[in-house]
């Protein structure tokens, strides 16, 4: 298993930016084999993938945020982290990392997102 914390997130008003970071512990070689994600549950919705990459380091990246948020990994470090820019309201909720596809490894704490109008 891959065990993970993530950090950096916050209260910031719309159009504001914020970085989060993931840092992994455990299983190694399955982070660093793995692709790795960026994932969000807003209130009362189901969580939602919103950026990948792969062990390689392509990413990839949900509509809504491409353009504005860049997810990026050092596999030296054992982190993937995610730039977001141009937040909005919507991109409120809990953002968690975790294997892509997650395959049953477990979820973090998560860190809230909170974007104000």
């Amino acid at each position: 298993q891959v065990h993970l914390e993530e950090s950096g997130g916050g209260l910031v008003q719309a159009g504001g930016s914020l970085r989060l970071s993931c840092a992994a512990s455990g299983s190694i070689i399955i982070f660093r084999l793995n692709s790795m994600a960026w994932y969000r549950q807003a209130r009362g919705k189901e969580r939602e993938l919103v950026a990948g990459i792969t062990g390689g380091g392509n990413p990839t990246y949900a509509g809504s945020v491409k353009g504005r948020f860049t997810i990026s990994r050092d596999n030296a470090r054992n982190t993937v982290d995610l730039q977001m820019n141009g937040l909005r309201p919507e991109d409120t909720g809990i953002y968690y990392c975790n294997l892509d596809p997650f395959k049953s490894n477990p979820w973090g704490q998560g860190t809230q997102v909170t974007v104000s109008s």
